[in-house]
């Protein structure tokens, strides 16, 4: 039964054009993310190693992406980025996670004051704009992708509180979960074996598209001086580097740009399939 509906799921993902392409972009960021430092042409220029005859060279065969201020191969720094970008959306996202999901659920199953006190700190997050949030912690904890994720942890958390709450107080009074507390289970008992399982999906969706939310607002903090510090190639700094050759050397900005703009759709895409296959009733087809 149970590879019957995995047969069923996989036929109804390759279906979807678009989880198909999401599908491969994410793959294709995940290959570049692990293969990236056997892969690239010039490994030296990440490092922070300078050129300067050989500055914002345009597109070429032996530049794919021409080449920066200081004369580094922008390809090679983009695909290293690519390592950095992913492993912090990840990092993120499961941070998140981890800290917002148990107190969801706990606030969901539990009820009384205990909700209201987990709810009432999740709604004075929720209330302050994300990314203003994280700029206002970062610029208190000083530049750095450490701050920035810490930051950013910080504010991605209270999403997956709203969530897992949500998804405990509609199974709590299921039958199932009525059953087991007769049975004698104890509390932990029924979130761990009944309540968890039952909210992963939506949460796996939710997860999914997060990190390339998370990827972006990486970026975004980069782009403001607040991410990652040089020579750390990272998109995001260097798009704010690269604005400043805008529009004579376009490909400067334009190629981490569109690496963003893939690792983002990517996973969107993806979080979509996953959301049609895991939670139908969602499907707004």
């Amino acid at each position: 039964m149970a590879s019957r509906s995995l047969r069923l799921a996989g036929f109804l993902f390759r279906r979807s054009f678009a989880s198909m392409l999401g599908l491969t972009l994410v793959t294709l960021i995940v290959a570049l993310a692990l293969l990236g430092p056997w892969i690239v042409p010039y490994p030296d220029d990440v490092a922070g190693a300078t050129n300067l005859a050989g500055k914002l060279q345009p597109p070429s065969a032996a530049h794919w992406f021409g080449t920066d201020e200081v004369g580094n191969d922008i390809l090679t720094r983009v695909i290293i980025g690519a390592r950095l970008s992913l492993l912090v959306g990840l990092g993120i996202t499961l941070a998140a996670a981890a800290i917002g999901v148990p107190l969801g659920i706990l606030a969901g199953t539990a009820g009384g004051r205990l909700r209201e006190a987990i709810m009432r700190v999740t709604d004075l997050f929720l209330s302050v704009p994300g990314l203003v949030l994280a700029i206002a912690l970062v610029a208190a904890l000083g530049p750095g992708i450490a701050n920035a994720m810490l930051a950013l942890v910080l504010v991605w958390w209270p999403g997956y509180v709203r969530l897992a709450e949500s998804k405990a107080l509609s199974i709590r009074e299921e039958p199932f979960i009525e059953a087991a507390r007769v049975a004698g289970a104890g509390r932990l008992r029924i979130l761990w074996r009944h309540v968890l399982p039952n909210s992963i999906s939506p949460l796996i969706v939710k997860m999914s598209m997060d990190i390339g939310q998370a990827i972006l607002a990486v970026a975004s903090l980069g782009f403001l001086g607040l991410g990652a510090k040089p020579p750390t190639p990272e998109w995001g700094a260097m798009i704010s580097i690269a604005r400043g050759y805008l529009p004579d050397w376009w490909w400067y900005a334009i190629c981490p740009g569109a690496f963003i703009y893939a690792s983002v759709l990517g996973f969107n895409l993806l979080g979509d399939g996953l959301r049609d296959i895991l939670d139908p009733r969602s499907n707004r087809g």
